[in-house]
């Protein structure tokens, strides 16, 4: 078949290099691409996927048969639904159920709904308000932009004044249209972990577990980032608490969408707060994250472009996951700066020396080509992924390629996965 992934990052990188796996792939399609991507497959770079209207014309100009959307932006443009109104399968929630990610305020009134386990919250729209509610609480506290902030609308508040602040910027306009209101929680204590489950509107599947690095330095210090690192599987999501997930929050979740008529298909991105055992939910985000999806995809293989099928087509109750027993690990390159201020266009070298195979992969994030050579034309540039029979074989092969790259604008943790190891 025809495919088309949307998305410009590591993670379509990965969907795209798995797809690639799969026979059933005929000929693949990234829109807008980068510079690692269009070394395996065909980039339209002047698509504008947050065109529903232009990306529905091409798919149809192309005769496109499947349409994986990667980002959240084009979901909540509405993108997913155009698409099936024109009767082009699509892997990827409709806007209304993209909500789930769009708006914070949103996913509480679910959880709310269905009791599924969360943290304790209160919704603002006036400073004033949520500095009150700030005073009355105390901190540390936790302060979010309700709508898409590209990964960044999150504050971890240590002190009641740091959380003032925070609320200061977002009614202030430090995260635009996303911080008009805002949702102010309980700062949940315990390990953070992330389920990936598909839905196709009624039937639900787990696909794995992943636990990412968000804080930018290491031993999981500084600000936070869009993910600096991830590793597969995450060891403190047991298969009980696994199932716990599933059964508490993730079950009654679809069943409250699809009883709203708004029914969720595509994947479901559950990050999770585990505490002595108890799952309970810290956001829900409607697509892979990043670079998460770079290791379930080096996992997972050419059954994801299957299992996504699936889940676009309302098979999944009669699909499954066949797993190896490996472990999969992820160490994001940065530029130096990020994520703060940082230059764009310096060179990266050694990438032709770095393998590409089922355990070794560089997928870029945030690359251009000029004169020929790969540069870096993002903050978050490559996700250096290798797969392994034990987490510390995967994270030697990582730290291995990381070391063959000659890019001094550029830095990485070097503890990625430290939690499990």
């Amino acid at each position: 078949m025809n495919i088309l992934i949307l998305g410009s990052g590591g993670r379509e990188h990965s969907l795209a290099w798995a797809a690639l796996q799969n026979p059933k792939c005929d000929r693949l399609i990234v829109a807008p691409g980068n510079a690692g991507i269009a070394a395996i497959a065909e980039c339209a770079s002047r698509l504008d996927i947050m065109n529903p209207g232009a990306v529905v014309t091409f798919a149809e100009q192309e005769a496109i048969d499947f349409v994986i959307i990667g980002p959240e932006a084009p979901l909540a443009a509405g993108v997913a639904d155009r698409l099936r109104e024109a009767g082009v399968l699509t892997f990827g929630p409709s806007k209304a159920a993209a909500q789930l990610e769009a708006s914070k305020r949103f996913t509480k009134e679910i959880c709310d709904a269905c009791n599924a386990p969360t943290a304790g919250y209160g919704h603002f729209t006036d400073a004033a308000a949520a500095q009150d509610y700030v005073t009355a609480q105390g901190a540390p506290i936790v302060v979010k932009a309700d709508g898409l902030a590209a990964g960044k609308g999150v504050i971890i508040a240590e002190t009641v004044e740091e959380a003032h602040a925070a609320i200061d910027d977002m009614f202030g306009g430090a995260f635009g249209g996303a911080g008009a209101e805002v949702v102010i929680e309980e700062f949940m204590e315990g390990e953070e972990a992330s389920l990936f489950v598909l839905c196709d509107g009624e039937n639900i599947l787990s696909i794995g577990s992943a636990q990412d690095h968000k804080r930018v330095g290491e031993g999981d210090t500084g600000p936070n980032t869009g993910g600096m690192g991830a590793y597969s599987p995450a060891p403190v999501l047991t298969p009980d608490i696994e199932a716990r997930a599933m059964d508490d929050i993730v079950r009654p979740t679809i069943a409250e969408m699809a009883r709203r008529g708004m029914p969720f298909q595509g994947v479901l991105y559950v990050g999770l707060m585990i505490q002595n055992g108890q799952p309970r939910l810290v956001e829900y985000n409607v697509r892979f994250g990043d670079p998460e999806c770079q290791v379930l995809m080096m996992r997972l293989g050419a059954q994801a472009l299957d299992l996504m099928h699936a889940s676009a087509d309302g098979r999944l109750d009669q699909t499954g996951v066949t797993w190896a027993e490996d472990h999969a690990l992820c160490v994001v390159m940065a530029a130096n700066g990020y994520p703060g201020d940082y230059a764009k266009g310096s060179v990266i070298g050694g990438l032709e020396d770095s393998p590409s195979d089922s355990f070794n992969m560089v997928f870029h994030a945030g690359t251009a080509t000029k004169d020929g050579k790969i540069t870096a034309a993002g903050g978050r540039v490559l996700g250096v992924t290798a797969r392994g029979a034990t987490l510390r074989e995967a994270a030697d092969r990582a730290y291995g390629m990381v070391d063959r790259i000659d890019w001094p604008e550029g830095f990485c943790r070097r503890d990625i996965g430290w939690r499990a190891l």
